[in-house]
């Protein structure tokens, strides 16, 4: 039992402090809101004054009661129509009241419009402010982040989440004041006309009250799963989508169908289950409501028989229930919106509280065209075993280093460790003297050109893609970026030229052509240092040597790392550095690794003798037999 109560406290302080956040995105918006408040005021007035109204007619003007002990009532009255003495020209009251009553009408559409627009213009602000803070907040989280982060969960948060909070900002909020006026001014008006029925109406209310946070707190928790099941079926639609050809080369539409298939109907069920406690809560409360309306039609039915009450105060009070049971009602779909809300901000937050990509104090713009050194190097990803054990090594400036290993030895940490995606744990990495992490890391990333062995290309033209290297580039420097990454002649036999459409990714350019494409952006950015991480890939052997020398022409004073398997891209390198393990097992000259046992000779030979046998079945001659 402590412990229930316990978890409902810890869940209380939660909520407060959600909320509490949410006031501050609201910064800059609350006007909006109070107007919005204020106008839902002035609504519920002009809606509470027509039963008024109704009753007057009645019983002061068609059955000639006196008016009712109201202050109030009597003020408007005597505004009107000049009090009991008017009230006798039924004809000429009867046109003022029924005006009175269009009026009121007038009023309460005229606010609703206001409190309609004010609330969708904050909402909207908010919900525009929330995507932005979310998107600036995504580019500057770590790329360890994103590495483990889903795509399509992601994506979820940014648009799914954020709608449900401008839902609620827009809609709910204006309904909770609304609820709240509504219930303080109709017991305040039905305190004054009979205190007995105001009673017997009001005695449901706490009963519906209580029903609607019981409600709230296990809709709150079936909306969650519900959201989180939205969220892994995003991602792998987004999946299967982003792989769309590698499952129709492998023939998986029917399993990845079936995988799909599966979280549908996860979501399908927990969306049932959503459903299921509205239809139990609309049920129970409409049970509840008749019950309070039947309460106060058995009662005033009794006191208008006996003279305590007039028909009018009858009909008012019935026109009370009404309107003071929808509202209350409504708290429980506020509240299972609310709780959608609070979900909703807490998958937001979850991100926004992640921690940025920050720089250590003293950082500056160093030069990056010097010495580059790597001092016993080590580092391990989180609860995995180590990578780079104690590697070391020292490039000179302006040399091409290659550098050949296993798959996982270490070779792509090594490029991470220099565009500091992620920080050594023991050792340093130096550049020009100084080390890495006291250098700005925008800085560093905008000197240092980097190619992927799968370059991300968007779908847009090729002139575009190749201008987002940097601000402003010239068209002559697109042209000598293409052609030193062998791409213009292929982008000129295209009919459009630069200006071909290249479709998401890149999917309408081969691999090669994606990756020529990807190197020439790279180039125009005129980078200190060179990265192609196993880049050169998916072109031949003939035009990986012709873009090797283009770049050795082009970029003569910059350093050039290249990593690959591929020997022939290797071995015209100033140096090649062999990596096992994560550690330096040897490092030379093309000519000196070959002419000594070791991985790189052992890879040099199978190559060799694949590259032979590939070229005897060529020229039809006889295979030789391998040992």
């Amino acid at each position: 039992m402590l412990g229930v109560y316990l978890k409902d406290v810890i869940e209380g302080v939660d909520d407060l402090l959600t909320l509490k956040r949410l006031m501050k995105l609201m910064k800059g918006n609350r006007a909006y809101f109070i107007t919005a408040v204020c106008a839902t005021a002035f609504a519920s007035l002009g809606r509470l004054v027509r039963p008024v109204i109704i009753t007057v007619t009645i019983d002061s003007v068609l059955d000639s009661r006196p008016l009712m002990d109201n202050s109030v009532v009597r003020w408007v009255v005597n505004l009107a129509v000049g009090g009991e003495q008017g009230l006798k020209n039924h004809p000429r009251i009867l046109v003022i009241c029924g005006l009175a009553v269009v009026l009121a009408t007038v009023i309460n559409s005229v606010f609703m419009v206001i409190r309609g627009n004010y609330s969708s213009k904050a909402s909207e602000n908010m919900a525009k402010k929330m995507k932005d803070s979310l998107y600036d907040h995504l580019q500057k989280l770590p790329y360890d982040y994103h590495v483990k982060a889903k795509t399509g969960d992601l994506i979820q948060r940014c648009t799914s989440d954020v709608e449900t909070i401008r839902r609620f900002l827009s809609m709910q909020v204006p309904e909770m004041a609304r609820a709240v006026f509504l219930a303080v001014f109709t017991i305040s008006i039905m305190l004054t006309v009979n205190v007995t029925l105001t009673l017997v109406s009001a005695v449901f209310i706490p009963v519906i009250f209580v029903f609607s946070y019981v409600f709230f707190k296990k809709c709150r928790a079936a909306f969650k799963l519900t959201d989180e099941k939205e969220g892994e079926m995003s991602a792998v639609l987004q999946e299967n989508l982003t792989g769309v050809r590698v499952v129709r080369a492998f023939g998986r539409q029917k399993y990845e169908m079936s995988k799909f298939d599966k979280k549908t109907t996860e979501f399908r069920d927990l969306n049932f289950n959503h459903i299921r406690l509205m239809s139990w809560y609309w049920s129970s409360s409409d049970l509840l409501s008749h019950g309070a309306q039947l309460a106060v039609l058995i009662t005033g039915v009794y006191l208008t028989y006996n003279g305590v009450i007039t028909i009018g105060t009858f009909i008012l009070f019935n026109s009370y229930i009404s309107m003071l049971l929808w509202p209350i009602r409504q708290m429980g779909r506020i509240l299972s919106d609310l709780g959608k809300m609070q979900v909703s901000i807490g998958r937001i937050f979850e991100i926004l509280d992640a921690p940025q990509e920050k720089d250590n104090e003293g950082v500056t713009r160093h030069p990056l065209r010097g010495e580059i050194v790597f001092d016993k190097v080590s580092f391990h990803y989180e609860g995995g075993k180590p990578v780079l054990n104690n590697l070391s090594f020292t490039v000179k400036p302006g040399q091409s280093i290659a550098i050949l290993g296993s798959t996982g030895s270490g070779k792509s940490t090594v490029m991470h460790m220099l565009l500091r995606l992620y920080d050594y744990q023991g050792g340093a990495v130096k550049i020009n003297g100084r080390e890495i992490t006291r250098i700005e890391k925008k800085w560093l990333r905008e000197r240092i050109g980097l190619v992927l062995q799968e370059p991300f290309l968007y779908s847009k033209t090729i002139s575009n893609n190749l201008r987002m290297a940097k601000d402003t580039v010239e068209d002559n420097e697109i042209t000598e970026a293409a052609k030193t990454a062998h791409a213009h002649g292929f982008i000129e036999g295209f009919e459009k030229g630069y200006e071909t459409m290249i479709g998401e990714r890149g999917v309408t350019l081969s691999g090669g052509q994606k990756q020529r494409v990807a190197i020439a952006r790279t180039l125009i950015k005129n980078s200190d240092i060179l990265i192609f991480d196993d880049s050169l890939s998916a072109v031949d052997t003939e035009t990986d040597a012709q873009i090797r020398a283009a770049l050795k022409t082009r970029a003569k004073d910059v350093t050039t790392f290249i990593i690959s398997q591929r020997i022939t891209t290797l071995m015209h390198a100033d140096r090649i550095l062999v990596i096992e393990n994560g550690a330096l097992t040897d490092s030379g000259t093309h000519e000196e690794l070959v002419s000594r046992p070791g991985l790189y000779l052992r890879i040099w030979e199978i190559q060799s003798l694949l590259d032979e046998e590939f070229g005897m079945e060529i020229s039809g001659g006889a295979v030789p037999e391998m040992a």
